[in-house]
Protein backbone atom coordinates (compact mmCIF):
# COMPACT_ATOMS: atom_id res chain seq x y z
CA UNK A 1 0.00 0.00 0.00
CA UNK A 2 2.69 2.81 0.92
CA UNK A 3 4.87 1.79 -1.87
CA UNK A 4 1.85 2.03 -4.45
CA UNK A 5 0.90 4.97 -2.92
CA UNK A 6 4.74 6.90 -2.67
CA UNK A 7 5.41 5.24 -6.82
CA UNK A 8 1.89 7.45 -7.09
CA UNK A 9 2.23 10.38 -5.63
CA UNK A 10 5.79 10.42 -4.60
CA UNK A 11 7.20 12.49 -7.78
CA UNK A 12 4.58 14.76 -7.40
CA UNK A 13 4.99 15.56 -4.17
CA UNK A 14 9.23 15.85 -5.00
CA UNK A 15 8.40 18.10 -7.15
CA UNK A 16 5.98 20.44 -5.22
CA UNK A 17 8.68 20.43 -2.09
CA UNK A 18 11.47 21.55 -4.72
CA UNK A 19 9.42 24.05 -6.48
CA UNK A 20 7.69 24.93 -2.41
CA UNK A 21 11.11 25.65 -1.25
CA UNK A 22 12.27 27.78 -4.40
CA UNK A 23 9.00 29.88 -4.29
CA UNK A 24 9.47 30.70 -0.17
CA UNK A 25 13.09 31.28 -0.95
CA UNK A 26 12.47 33.95 -3.79
CA UNK A 27 10.28 35.44 -1.59
CA UNK A 28 12.68 35.37 2.10
CA UNK A 29 15.95 36.50 -0.06
CA UNK A 30 15.00 38.25 -3.27
CA UNK A 31 18.59 39.06 -3.44
CA UNK A 32 19.64 35.53 -4.41
CA UNK A 33 17.77 36.02 -7.55
CA UNK A 34 17.83 39.33 -8.51
CA UNK A 35 20.92 38.65 -10.74
CA UNK A 36 18.93 36.31 -12.71
CA UNK A 37 16.65 38.85 -14.30
CA UNK A 38 17.92 40.60 -17.56
CA UNK A 39 17.92 44.02 -17.45
CA UNK A 40 16.25 44.70 -20.38
CA UNK A 41 12.78 43.75 -18.00
CA UNK A 42 13.60 46.38 -15.60
CA UNK A 43 13.56 46.17 -11.77
CA UNK A 44 14.02 42.96 -10.95
CA UNK A 45 11.95 42.70 -7.92
CA UNK A 46 8.51 42.14 -9.24
CA UNK A 47 10.01 39.72 -11.52
CA UNK A 48 11.52 37.89 -8.65
CA UNK A 49 8.67 37.70 -6.49
CA UNK A 50 6.18 37.08 -9.39
CA UNK A 51 8.86 33.49 -9.73
CA UNK A 52 8.27 32.65 -6.57
CA UNK A 53 4.71 33.30 -6.44
CA UNK A 54 4.18 31.23 -9.37
CA UNK A 55 6.26 28.20 -8.00
CA UNK A 56 4.19 27.89 -4.88
CA UNK A 57 1.64 28.20 -6.88
CA UNK A 58 3.07 25.44 -8.99
CA UNK A 59 3.94 23.27 -6.10
CA UNK A 60 -0.08 23.98 -4.60
CA UNK A 61 -1.09 22.66 -7.66
CA UNK A 62 1.17 19.33 -7.81
CA UNK A 63 0.04 18.40 -4.28
CA UNK A 64 -3.78 17.29 -5.14
CA UNK A 65 -4.47 14.78 -7.35
CA UNK A 66 -7.31 16.61 -8.95
CA UNK A 67 -4.81 20.02 -10.38
CA UNK A 68 -2.16 17.56 -10.71
CA UNK A 69 -1.66 17.92 -14.29
CA UNK A 70 -2.60 21.68 -14.48
CA UNK A 71 0.58 21.67 -12.04
CA UNK A 72 2.84 19.42 -13.94
CA UNK A 73 2.00 21.28 -16.89
CA UNK A 74 2.30 25.02 -15.79
CA UNK A 75 5.79 23.94 -13.71
CA UNK A 76 6.66 22.81 -17.00
CA UNK A 77 6.11 25.79 -18.50
CA UNK A 78 7.40 28.32 -15.67
CA UNK A 79 10.98 25.96 -15.49
CA UNK A 80 11.45 26.95 -19.36
CA UNK A 81 9.96 30.52 -18.78
CA UNK A 82 12.87 31.13 -16.39
CA UNK A 83 15.55 29.53 -18.16
CA UNK A 84 16.65 32.85 -20.01
CA UNK A 85 17.40 33.77 -16.36
CA UNK A 86 19.55 31.04 -15.91
CA UNK A 87 21.32 31.77 -18.66
CA UNK A 88 21.40 35.48 -17.57
CA UNK A 89 23.11 34.97 -14.31
CA UNK A 90 25.70 32.05 -16.20
CA UNK A 91 26.88 34.72 -18.68
CA UNK A 92 27.11 36.71 -15.62
CA UNK A 93 28.74 35.16 -13.67
CA UNK A 94 32.33 35.66 -11.68
CA UNK A 95 34.51 33.40 -10.00
CA UNK A 96 34.76 36.43 -7.52
CA UNK A 97 31.21 36.42 -6.81
CA UNK A 98 30.12 37.29 -3.32
CA UNK A 99 27.22 34.57 -3.30
CA UNK A 100 27.50 31.06 -4.26
CA UNK A 101 25.07 31.04 -6.65
CA UNK A 102 27.09 33.79 -9.16
CA UNK A 103 30.13 32.01 -9.45
CA UNK A 104 30.59 30.06 -12.96
CA UNK A 105 30.40 26.26 -11.84
CA UNK A 106 27.28 26.68 -10.51
CA UNK A 107 26.00 29.13 -12.61
CA UNK A 108 26.21 27.01 -15.80
CA UNK A 109 25.91 23.86 -14.18
CA UNK A 110 22.44 24.97 -13.39
CA UNK A 111 21.84 25.31 -17.59
CA UNK A 112 21.73 21.82 -18.08
CA UNK A 113 19.50 20.73 -14.99
CA UNK A 114 17.06 22.45 -16.60
CA UNK A 115 16.35 19.68 -18.59
CA UNK A 116 15.58 16.75 -16.19
CA UNK A 117 13.16 19.34 -13.95
CA UNK A 118 10.96 20.00 -17.13
CA UNK A 119 10.83 16.67 -18.07
CA UNK A 120 10.00 15.34 -14.16
CA UNK A 121 7.01 18.35 -14.51
CA UNK A 122 5.96 16.68 -17.92
CA UNK A 123 6.10 13.55 -16.18
CA UNK A 124 4.34 14.24 -13.44
CA UNK A 125 1.43 15.76 -15.92
CA UNK A 126 1.24 12.49 -17.77
CA UNK A 127 0.08 10.50 -14.46
CA UNK A 128 -3.05 9.33 -13.98
CA UNK A 129 -5.03 10.51 -11.33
Amino acid sequence: MLSSTLRRHGPAIALAALLGTSGVLHLRRPGIFRPLIPRSLGNPDPWVLGSGVAEIACAAALTVPATRRLGGLASAALLVGVFPGNVTMAVRSRPDARGWAGRPVVAWARLPLQVPLVAWAVAVARQPR
